[in-house]
């Protein structure tokens, strides 16, 4: 196929801020290193579909380091200012701190460095915290979803050790990464009695502990609004044993609800995008594992700029296509959920794949 039959004409902005049809600005990048995992947690990837017989991509058709960069380079010269890494999980692609180099070395469109962060399982944290410091990542989000053995290896269906992820969170604070948080997903009856243990390990430690409503990101984990445990809920839940107050966003579209304990005790957050959808603020890209651009974590499409690229594809043609891509931007799944969900084969795009 020919260059000219998959980008289209779209340009740059020349300066001016890069806005989709709803006026959001494009200021997140959000990159899936790899679609496999060493967990098989029950929102994500369930075991009964990502099971021995699951055909994950070949490396063959992951985009390679420099061709991540290269992307990044573009998305950061269109007004990125943050780049999160992601799977599957990230620390499974070998050479991870050599990408995370390349990416520390970039700077937005003020000159100021690119922030790098990086959401992880934290089982292989242990022993890369400080070459992952040292390679440049500023910030590491690790997913915990129960302090208890028993409801640890129910979520993550899996043999994992509770004690392996508390270790690898310890040495992310000896290497000095810059506020840790973690993140944990509440599916009703499953884990939510842990929201409490949580909060009481994690207070007074410099960790900010955020609670994520289970959402339905794909189409695979059998998702139910009954499985929902509302932000308001474990706010309340929460408020009972330890005031809270609410704090100020750190920056525009930031997607967790940030509350502080009164007597000082830090801050938790809260992710509430089912019941108080923040698509109006959503300034986030995703690029998948093989290469493809989707503008929604619920998303059923992308775009591919892996194809492109390795055809031969110059900078002002992928910044184009990029662009264009971004300005037809309309997806706001969120706000629309009810009305989606009831739509017949409503597949979307697996969370393993876009990263989360």
């Amino acid at each position: 196929m020919a260059i000219a039959e998959i980008i289209s004409p779209a340009t740059t902005d020349n300066g001016t801020v890069l806005c989709d049809q709803l006026q959001r600005p494009l200021h997140d990048l959000r990159i899936s290193v790899t679609d496999r995992c060493n967990l098989r947690c029950i929102y994500c990837m369930p075991r009964e579909v990502f099971n021995e017989d699951y055909s994950f991509l070949p490396r063959n058709e992951l985009l390679s380091f420099e061709e991540i960069e290269r992307l990044a380079r573009l998305f950061v010269q269109l007004g990125v200012k943050k780049i999160r890494l992601t799977g599957g999980e990230p620390l499974l692609r070998r050479g991870i701190e050599y990408l995370i180099e390349k990416l520390a070395k970039l700077s937005d469109i003020s000159g100021k460095p690119v922030e790098v962060a990086m959401t992880t399982n934290a089982l292989l944290l242990s022993s890369k915290a400080q070459s992952l410091k040292d390679a440049g990542l500023s910030r590491i989000s690790v997913s915990l979803d129960g302090l208890s053995e028993a409801t640890f290896s129910h979520m993550s269906d899996s043999e994992a050790s509770v004690k392996t992820v508390l270790d690898g969170i310890d040495a992310a604070q000896r290497a000095g990464l810059a506020r840790v948080k973690v993140n944990m997903v509440l599916k009703r009856g499953v884990n939510d009695h842990e929201i409490i243990p949580m909060v009481e390990y994690f207070r007074n430690s410099g960790i900010i502990l955020r609670f994520i409503e289970y959402m339905d990101v794909g189409s695979s984990n059998g998702w139910k609004m009954d499985d929902v445990v509302t932000a308001k809920e474990i706010h309340d839940r929460i408020h009972q044993y330890y005031s809270l107050q609410k704090l100020a966003p750190e920056y525009p579209g930031e997607v967790a609800k940030r509350w502080r304990y009164v007597d000082g005790g830090g801050e938790i957050g809260l992710v509430a995008a089912v019941t108080q959808a923040f698509c109006k603020e959503c300034t986030r890209a995703r690029l998948a594992t093989d290469g493809k651009f989707y503008t929604c974590l619920f998303a059923k499409n992308g775009t591919d700029l892996r194809e492109p690229m390795r055809l031969g594809a110059n900078e002002q043609m992928l910044t184009g296509l990029i662009a264009g891509y971004w300005r037809q931007r309309n997806d706001r799944y969120s706000q629309m959920r009810h009305e989606l969900t009831a739509v017949a084969n409503n597949e979307k795009i697996e969370m393993s794949y876009i990263g989360g």
